[in-house]
């Protein structure tokens, strides 16, 4: 959706890997990551509690035990876990979320810890206050980290833009469409499920007059949105037969 001065309101994210793939991605916001980092806070809450009831009982070796302990688990938790379960602490991975590159291949080494070493700064000046400012800031909700790392968290499964194409009978253009041309009515009918059906309808008239419909009286009646639905389906190789053995969408 388009908002006034072309500013969107879709949290989708394309990046574009060396090999010239796009991948869709959608950026995970404040609240997922916030529910993310309770999770893992949870968890090493619970691993603090364990160590310090069993070091406790060795006195001041315990106690130091405790202190190198708590730092490993504190800095080391999120690295190990992006780096080794598909960029994702345990915590992310109940949210459904991944940390990526920006450019949406795995998270690498260097990213990871910068990522995590500015977690600091993110929290200043108390309960991670200058990250949600950045987070709310920025378009893909990237804290400081994020920002420093080149990274990104989103959602680890990935958007699909478009869905299953209505039934409708198959039409065959009056002329030779490209694979780019049947490519776009086709991505523009699995989009019926996302569009609001006047934006639907508006789509298909701007496009009906390029492509050379029949208007014979099976299909003078119907909007242009049924026909070229019925383009899609033939783009697609369906083919079907009227009730007189004619069949329809046989044109070359």
């Amino acid at each position: 959706m388009i908002m006034p001065g072309n500013a969107t309101i879709d949290t989708v994210y394309t990046a574009e890997t060396p090999e010239g793939i796009a991948l869709t991605l959608r950026p995970a916001g404040v609240m997922a990551r916030a529910l993310a980092y309770l999770i893992d806070l949870a968890i090493r809450i619970a691993l603090w509690v364990v160590f310090a009831i069993v070091l406790g009982v060795m006195g001041k070796l315990g106690l130091g035990l405790f202190a190198i302990f708590f730092f490993a688990l504190e800095w080391l938790y999120p690295v190990l876990f992006e780096l080794s379960l598909n960029g994702a602490t345990p915590g992310k991975r109940a949210m459904g979320l991944r940390v990526v590159m920006d450019s949406g291949l795995p998270v690498t080494v260097a990213a990871s810890v910068t990522r995590n070493l500015l977690r600091c700064a993110d929290f200043l000046p108390v309960c991670y206050g200058l990250g949600l400012i950045w987070m709310l800031w920025n378009t893909n909700s990237k804290r400081l980290g994020d920002l420093a790392g080149g990274t990104l968290v989103v959602f680890a499964e990935q958007v699909r833009l478009s869905g299953k194409v209505p039934a409708a009978v198959p039409l065959a253009p009056m002329r030779h469409l490209a694979l780019r041309e049947q490519a776009a009515i086709v991505a523009w009918a699995g989009r019926a499920t996302r569009l609001t059906p006047e934006r639907f309808e508006e789509l298909a008239a701007i496009a009906e007059p390029a492509l050379d419909l029949p208007n014979d009286h099976d299909w003078e009646d119907r909007s242009a949105s049924q026909r070229l639905l019925g383009v899609a389906q033939w783009a697609l190789g369906r083919r079907e037969q009227t009730q007189d053995g004619v069949k329809k969408g046989t044109a070359a």
